[in-house]
């Protein structure tokens, strides 16, 4: 503003109005003083009211509104005041006052008032002076920046247009900034928007960082910003200091804010006063100050953290360098000036301390400024060669997308020039691919300009003339980034290589100011990447160069960075030229620069080693999103498709928060193109310019493709959707969370149309409305793959979703799942796209359909429209209305939506639906016939599902055989309620009326004892109910007594299981029931409530099994039980399981015995788990059993047992177990206890008996008369101990008629005999009643056998000798042969051997056993001459029935011709054990024999032979003989042939009870053949036909042939294959099969056995089944369970090997608390997670071990 052009009057009025806001903060803070001087100037009144005022703030605020309305003068008279005396008036406001007042000549001044001039602070000659200095200041200033903008531009090829250069503008927080707590690479930025870069200053009072990639102009764009302002721009700023960090690298010392601004800017002309006044205007205006810091990727140091400065800094205190220009970026240091800080990227993390400061990306060329620039660089150069440049830049993607950042494509411009000069061929440009190719093509072009013109480039390359010169400044460039450094002094390099360089333009020259003042040139690289490019050459080329220092150098960048990470200088790009010169393209290069003679061999095996490196990187798992990119930038540059195919292998490329280039894009693309596989591209919150997605086309593998952030609008969406037709094979598209709009969206749909592979499409989180869901439907039936689209978090009305339930009906939607706004989710069928709209029955496909409309706030009106909607869509099976509004009053209307076609269920849970709705519905559920289920919680206020039959096939599936609809199955559901009275009133009397099998659910509620009493006036009614659920209900005691009277009151009851917390329910059948159970468990019962119980359970006359385990009963309550027990009508069983029972109550329970006349058995146990069971019969009982273990009686204890016992009237089983008898003076005990002549049998196991008591009790037992038996298990009875144990027993007791050693057991049996002991020929007494000895599996061998030697030979009646899994050895048939002579009677002798030989003097013994009928020598290994020996004995055995010689080896031909030949002879044999293998000549021999042998009824001879021929001989053998009972012939293969032969002679034998056919290669068409023929065989008990080819056929047929196979007891079907028909078939006659005790089912070919499981019920001695190998889910577990509880004999089931999960396991678990009888289920290999409740019981069998 000039003086000369002022109004003055105007301007002193206009000052006042602008400057108001100024003004009153100036006046706000002066002394009372000054104000007086101005009231002076205001009227009385006024003046009066001012002073009144409370604050300053109000009083200075009238002052300026009192003059705004007064004239010039008055205005100028204040302005003047005040100027004269405020001391903190702005700089630029005392200009202002200044230039309208005209001090000079008081124009407008009033003379008639006169301020006191003496008291003001300061001459008015002072103030003009300090405005003085400051406006020459700044003149200089503006010069200064002049002049620099020239220096930097004098070789710009384009003017710089900063209105057209734009940068992203976004604000950050610095408490959000990364540390290594807490990352933001997961977290998108705040919103950016676009800008130019003129406006980073018409805002100040801010921190910006403006951040570029290198080259992209950051230096030249703050330059032209100065120049700007020096140019009059931003007036708001008064003082511009642009600063560049390598230049104050070269500060050592600390500094003052006026040193950095005097000494390092600009120092002012003026002198210290010149100084002063400017640093004053500088610290009392800092809004009108700006300070621009360039480079600081350049800085050698990093910012010091704010939070480590101190909260107070003088501005004119000394510092670090980096604590200063921290402090003024943290503004702890000139608080609101403007601060401009440029960086690399990676760089911005740093520390910038202030709140909120803002971050601004500079973006590249688009394409259009790109050819701009290549034009205007090629201007001068003829338009031919422009015209080639442009389209070779422009049509070259590699070099298209590096040339976006402004300095590269000044190097592609220099690139092209230098290949285009000098290439006149008319052949295609080859063109440099990557950056580093680049860089050595515009190394060429630089040296090219040190070239004499003489032309020596034709003779001499380049690089191999300037070697020495590259590799000097190679190594300076590497030992610059070593040390941190960019500016080089004149000292650092040679004369002659700084002229070079300089020459070369590799080198500019650069003024350096020192600390000290001094100024002198230097030097520096043209830019930072040509820095980085030669240390690249010099770590490719250099010859000192080691593996070990590549490793260090080369690693991945990423673009995130940490307050804790270290500060590193210029090196974003030395990684990727080292790549680049891994490149074969860049070996010749190398070599040259090399020199050497094996230069080759060196450059080729670091580029070897960098390969190496770059493929260790792509394992790590570590690797971030920016890494990534990083890697995919390095193996770009190499340009080496193996390790593209590496990087490549990896499934999904996730990008977080990072601006991605053009660069990136094409590295990208590069490497997915290369791999294997299907990708995944994921950009999460990046920056991504508009031309970088055309490069998305070139990632040929792209199958998914995610983008997610609210950069993402409209104008990105019509950009996306300009290449979504050429990406061939993408299948999924997610544009998530984005700023997306309809506008948008009907773009990217207009594409879609062409991409008829896309199978998933996510728009979630965007801005659409209603007419995008109408746009996207009108896409569906384009989209032929479409599986599911998402479209929640957006702006769709309910209007909106209607549009898509309407679709269902005509586009193949399966699914539509919306939650409020949140979640809006279409999935789609994959069989067709178009419906089919029969209304006939639904198929079991996937052709149903479900609706899922959550939270939408649906009423009563809404379901009008819904029903429209819906009403054409015939293949809705499942509805969704939870959490809406519907109430009780939309009820009717849901029950109408139901009959819409295949409806299956439909959900309306938290709809407030009270208990009025729920009686409603009850009445509904009995009326309605499709309406099968009602499932309600809490009161209907949570849940409520009404389940529907969908068609006329599922309720033929439930109709009775006579065709009534009776057992269409209805369920009733009502949990977590509390049903009053009165609800429970009406809703009996509506369930009353139902016709169909009806289950009631209370579970997890709460019932008083006047509901139940209501629920048990009306349980008789309601004749159809079948079950009623009451798990965890909370009800009285008395409650649950009154629930027991349902036995009574209801015939139809068959089960009661209370429990006061867990699983509880009521059964009831069809029918009166036979039987019922009561399970009474978990109560604390008192002596009341058991008289209220028996009071109740004694009028049940069909109780069958009562248990009341864990009541708390004690002795009291078991002594006031077995008082009544008498009148209990109890048929089964007792439980009284841990009821904390006392040795006392024990003994009371034994008595029971006496007492009660029904009772059969008391088993009794006080472990760590008491178990306490009382069985009854209902006839009167001959033969008791008492089972005590682990009791810890005492003496009086064992004396009151005894008592009881002597007064059994029945005979006794006594089962005594881990009882410690050896504390108890045993022998005085066992005394007592076999004098009882009702005890028959002894059964002692684990006592702790010792061989002393033992023969005591034998000994005791020869004074007893009667027949008993005793039966001793300890740990130490085996081996030698069992021998002599046996021998001392039979010497002591005469009257021994069995002893038997089993494992660790001993049973001894005797009976009272006149003549036991006789005198033998030499006078020794015989024991005459010793009918058999064996030894079983006991460790014994034939060593152990001397000892009983003498004993075995008195032993003169002896009929039976057996040993079994021992080892006789050389004393074994010593023995045998002393004893055997005397065995004149012995009628059978088995000796099962562990594969020893049989010595000769054995079968020489056998040929004196006249007597003997049986003889078993299995396992045996019997030479050619003991084989002759056999069968010449087996002639002379002329009393002999039956022969086992099973897996006796070790003969030759000859021996076992001969052993055969005798075998033949024996014509009375009935039985035939051959389980080996035979010769030809043997077998054949056999079978002439075998048809002489009609006495035979058991013939085994499995694996005997495999030759087809001899098979079907052996086989024709069998025909003449009738009385067959049993055949094995397993392992013969003989195939469809054989088993036709068999079926010939099948139906002969009607005697026949066991055949065994596996593993014969059986069809299944023989199969078929068999079973005709087996159905003539009614006594057949065993049928095994595993591993053969049998099939659905042959099931079909054997379940048909069940039925008449009545005493079928065991059936192997394993290892054939079945499926579900077959399986179906079988069962069919499996539920005939009472007898049926063990069923094997392994590896069967079908997973779908339910149906097997189902039919075990009806097995009622089914004791062992497996199922194994079957791959059976939790569908066939969940069944099995709940038949367990009803197979009542049942011991083993095995399931290894199934696809059983916890679900399954846990059913398993639970089903088993009700079978005590089952002794384990096997669930090896089935994929369990084990838990407490599955591990708690033992029986569930989960491992091997």
């Amino acid at each position: 503003m000039k003086m000369g052009d002022l109004n003055l009057e105007e301007d002193i009025v206009n000052v006042v109005a602008e400057e108001a806001l100024v003004i009153v903060d100036v006046l706000s803070r002066e002394r009372n003083n000054v104000l007086e001087q101005i009231y002076g100037l205001v009227e009385q009144r006024t003046r009066d009211k001012l002073q009144s005022l409370p604050c300053p703030k109000e009083r200075a605020v009238g002052i300026v509104e009192y003059f705004k309305d007064l004239g010039s003068q008055k205005c100028g008279q204040f302005l003047y005041t005040m100027w004269m005396f405020c001391q903190n008036i702005p700089m630029d406001l005392e200009t202002k006052v200044l230039s309208v007042v005209g001090a000079s000549n008081g124009a407008v001044l009033n003379k008639s008032y006169v301020p006191d001039v003496e008291n003001s602070p300061r001459p008015r000659n002072a103030k003009r002076a300090c405005i003085d200095h400051v406006e020459s200041y700044t003149n200089s200033v503006k010069l200064l920046l002049q002049q620099k903008f020239e220096k930097v531009t004098k070789d710009i090829v384009k003017k710089v247009s900063l209105d057209k250069t734009w940068l992203c503008l976004k604000q950050r927080n610095s408490s959000r900034m990364r540390d290594k707590s807490a990352p933001v690479q997961d977290r998108e930025e705040l919103s950016e928007h676009k800008e130019s870069v003129e406006s980073l200053l018409k805002t100040t009072g801010r921190l910006v960082v403006l951040l570029g990639q290198a080259g992209s102009g950051k230096t030249l764009l703050m330059h032209c910003l100065a120049h700007n302002w020096a140019q009059g721009s931003y007036p708001s700023i008064k003082l511009l200091f642009l600063l560049e960090f390598r230049q104050l690298n070269l500060v050592l010392q600390p500094l003052s804010l006026m040193e950095l601004l005097f000494r390092f800017f600009l120092q002012p002309e003026g002198g210290d006063e010149q100084s002063e006044a400017i640093f004053n205007y500088i610290l009392s205006n800092p809004e009108k100050i700006c300070f621009i810091f360039d480079g600081y990727d350049e800085f050698g140091a990093k910012f010091t953290d704010p939070e480590k400065l101190p909260n107070h800094l003088g501005p004119r205190q000394q510092l670090p360098v980096a604590d200063l220009l921290s402090g003024i970026c943290s503004y702890k240091i000139l608080p609101k000036c403007t601060v401009l800080v440029t960086c690399r990227p990676r760089d911005v993390i740093d520390t910038f301390g202030t709140f909120g400061y803002f971050v601004a990306e500079l973006l590249g060329f688009s394409q259009q400024r790109l050819k701009e620039y290549t034009e205007e660089y090629f201007h001068e150069k003829g338009s031919e060669l422009k015209e080639k440049a442009v389209s070779l830049l422009t049509g070259n993607r590699h070099l298209l997308s590096m040339s976006h950042i402004p300095a590269l494509c000044h190097v592609c411009c220099v690139c092209l020039d230098h290949i285009l000069s000098k290439d006149t061929s008319k052949s295609p440009v080859e063109l440099p691919v990557t950056l580093t190719q680049i860089y050595l093509q515009i190394l060429s072009a630089y040296l090219s300009r040190s070239q004499d013109k003489v032309g020596s480039e034709n003779t001499i390359p380049l690089l191999r003339k300037y070697r020495c010169q590259i590799a000097e400044l190679s190594r300076h460039a590497m030992n610059g980034l070593e040390k941190s450094r960019i500016v080089f002094l004149t000292e650092d390099l040679s004369t002659e290589l700084m002229n070079f360089g300089a020459n070369a333009g590799i080198l500019s020259r650069v003024d350096l100011i020192f600390a000290n003042g001094f100024r002198s040139l230097g030097c520096a690289f043209m830019h930072l990447t040509m820095q980085e490019f030669l240390s690249a050459l010099h770590l490719m080329s250099s010859p000192d160069i080691t593996e070990a220092q590549l490793k260090r150098k080369l690693n991945l960048k990423s673009r995130w960075t940490a307050k804790s990470d270290p500060k590193t200088v210029f090196t974003d790009s030395l990684h990727l030229f080292m790549c680049g010169l891994a490149a074969k393209a860049c070996t010749s290069s190398l070599a040259l620069l090399e020199g050497s003679e094996d230069a080759w061999a060196v450059v080729k095996k670091r580029q070897s080693t960098i390969l190496k490196i770059l493929r260790s990187f792509v394992g790590t798992a570590a690797q971030t999103g920016p890494k990534i990119i990083e890697l995919c930038r390095c193996a770009h540059e190499t340009q080496d498709i193996s390790l593209a195919k590496a990087v490549g292998s990896r499934t999904r490329f996730e990008m977080r928060n990072i601006r991605l280039s053009t660069v990136d894009m094409d590295a990208l693309a590069f490497v997915t193109s290369a791999a294997d596989q299907m990708v995944c591209l994921d950009f999460g919150g990046c920056s991504i310019e508009l031309e970088c997605l055309s490069i998305i086309p070139d990632c040929k593998n792209l199958e998914h493709l995610i983008f997610r952030s609210r950069k993402y609008d409209d104008k990105f969406a019509e950009a996306l959707s300009s290449i979504l037709p050429k990406l061939q094979n993408l299948k999924q598209l997610h544009f998530i969370s984005g700023g997306l709009t309809d506008i948008g969206a009907e773009k990217v749909f207009q594409a879609l149309q062409q991409c008829a592979q896309i199978t998933h499409l996510n728009m979630s989180d965007n801005s659409l409305t209603d007419e995008g869901v109408r746009m996207i439907t009108s896409l569906f039936p384009k989209l032929e793959s479409i599986t599911s689209v998402m479209l929640g978090k957006n702006n769709i009305s309910r209007d909106g979703i209607f549009i898509l339930v309407e679709k269902m009906s005509s586009i193949n939607i399966k699914k539509i799942h919306v939650m409020g706004k949140k979640e809006i989710s279409i999935f789609f069928s994959s069989n067709s796209h178009t419906p089919s709209m029969s209304t006939d029955v639904l198929s079991e496909t996937d052709t149903s359909k479900e609706l899922i409309l959550n939270s939408y706030d649906l009423k009563l009106t809404h379901l009008t429209s819904l029903h429209s909607k819906l009403r054409s869509c015939s293949s809705l099976t499942i509805l969704n209305l939870s959490h809406n509004s519907l109430g009780n009053t939309s009820l009717k209307k849901l029950l109408q939506l139901s009959k819409i076609g295949t409806i299956q269920e439909i959900d309306v849970s938290y709809n407030g639906v009270d208990m009025e709705g729920l009686v409603l519905l009850s009445a509904s559920l009995c009326t309605q016939k499709n309406l099968r289920e009602i499932e309600a919680s809490h009161n209907g206020e949570q849940k409520l599902i009404l389940k529907f039959t969908s068609s006329a096939r599922d309720s033929l599936r439930q109709l009775s055989t006579d065709g009534s609809d009776l057992h269409l199955h209805k369920k009733f559901s009502l949990t977590h309620s509390d049903v009053q009275p009165t609800v429970m009133k009406r809703l009996c009397k509506n369930l009353a009326k139902c016709q169909h099998l009806l289950e009631l659910d209370f579970s997890h509620g709460s019932l008083k004892d006047e509901s139940i009493e209501e629920l048990l006036i009306f349980l008789p009614d309601i004749k159809c109910l079948v079950l009623l659920n009451l798990c965890h209900v909370q009800m009285s005691t008395d409650g649950s007594l009154l629930l027991v009277k349902v036995l009574n009151v209801c015939q139809r009851a068959t089960a009661v299981d209370l429990r006061p917390q867990g699983e509880a329910f009521i059964k009831f059948l069809e029918v009166r029931a036979e039987a019922a159970t009561c399970k009474f468990t978990q109560y604390k019962l008192n002596c009341e409530n058991m008289e209220k119980l028996s009071g109740i359970l004694m009028h049940c006359q069909h109780l069958a099994d009562l248990d009341l385990s864990s009541n708390l009963l004690r002795d009291e309550g078991i002594t006031k039980l077995l008082g009544l027990l008498p009148r209990l009508q109890i048929s089964n069983s007792l439980s009284l399981n841990n009821n904390k029972l006392t040795q006392l109550g024990v003994l009371d329970l034994v008595n029971s015995l006496n007492t009660c006349k029904k009772v059969a058995a008391v088993e009794i146990s006080l472990g760590a788990e008491e178990q306490i069971l009382i069985r009854f019969e209902h006839e009167n009982v001959l033969r008791k059993t008492l089972s005590l273990r682990e009791c810890g009686f005492e003496t009086s204890h064992w004396l009151k047992l005894v008592e009881i016992l002597n007064g059994c009237p029945s005979q006794l089983k006594l089962e005594l177990s881990s009882n410690a008898l050896h504390t108890q003076n045993p022998c005085s005990l066992l005394s007592t206890l076999v004098m009882p002549s009702s005890i028959q049998t002894l059964e002692l196991r684990n006592n702790g008996l010792n061989v002393e008591v033992i023969k005591h009790l034998v000994k005791q037992m020869s004074i007893a008369c009667d027949y008993k038996t005793i039966r001793v298990e300890e740990p130490w009875i085996k081996a030698e101990a069992a021998v002599c144990l046996v021998s001392c027993c039979l010497d002591l007791n005469p009257q021994t008629k069995e002893i038997r050693v089993e494992k660790n057991s001993f049973t001894f049996t005797v009976e009272s005999l006149p003549s036991s002991r006789a005198l033998c020929e030499n006078g020794d007494f015989c024991l005459s009643s010793v009918h058999a000895i064996t030894f079983d599996d006991c460790e014994v061998e034939g060593q152990n056998l001397s000892s009983l030697q003498t004993t075995v030979q008195k032993c003169s009646s002896l009929l039976e000798l057996h040993f079994s899994q021992m080892t006789m050895g050389t004393h074994g048939a010593e023995f045998l042969s002393a004893v055997l002579p005397c065995l004149e009677n012995l009628k059978s002798l088995s000796l099962h051997s562990k594969g020893e030989t049989v010595d000769a003097s054995v079968i020489f013994a056998l040929k004196h056993m006249q007597n003997l009928e049986r003889l078993s020598l299995s396992h045996h290994v019997i030479s050619d001459s003991v084989a002759a020996g056999l069968g010449s004995a087996l002639q002379s055995l002329t009393r002999i029935r039956s022969l086992n010689l099973s897996h006796c080896t070790g003969w030759k031909e000859d021996g076992g011709l001969k052993l055969v030949q005798g075998l033949v002879k024996c014509l009375l044999l009935e039985e035939i054990r051959l389980d080996l293998d035979l010769d030809q000549e043997s077998t054949v021999c056999l079978a002439r024999g075998l048809h002489n042998m009609h006495s035979l009824k058991k013939i085994s001879l499995n694996k005997i032979s495999k030759e087809r021929s001899v098979v079907l001989c052996l086989l024709a053998s069998l025909q003449s003989m009738s009385g067959l009972e049993e055949i094995q012939l397993e392992g013969l293969r003989m195939g469809d042939e054989g088993i036709e032969e068999l079926v010939k002679y099948i139906p002969k034998w009607t005697t026949l009870q066991k055949l065994n056919l596996a593993e014969n290669c059986m069809s299944d068409q023989a199969g078929e053949k068999l079973v005709k023929a087996l159905s003539q065989c009614r006594m057949l008990q065993q049928l095994h036909l595993f591993r053969n080819n049998l099939g659905n056929g042959f099931a079909v047929q054997l379940g048909r042939a069940l039925p008449s196979l009545t005493l079928l007891s065991e059936l192997n079907l394993s290892e054939n294959q079945m499926d579900l028909k077959g399986s179906t078939s079988l069962c069919e006659g499996l539920s005939t099969l009472k007898a049926l005790k063990k069923l094997c089912l392994t590896s069967i070919g079908t997973s779908d056995l339910n149906c097997v499981a189902s039919c075990l019920k009806h097995c009622t001695s089914i004791e062992s089944i497996s199922l194994a190998w079957n791959k059976c889910g939790n569908d066939m577990a969940l069944k099995l369970a709940d038949v367990l509880p009803q197979c009542s004999k049942l011991k083993k089931i095995d399931l290894e090997a199934n696809n059983i999960t916890l679900i399954g396991a846990k059913a398993l678990a639970k089903s088993l608390q009700s079978c005590p009888w089952i002794e384990i289920i096997r669930l090896w290999r089935n994929p369990i997670v084990k838990d407490d409740q599955i591990l708690r019981d033992q029986r569930m069998n989960f491992s091997p071990t």
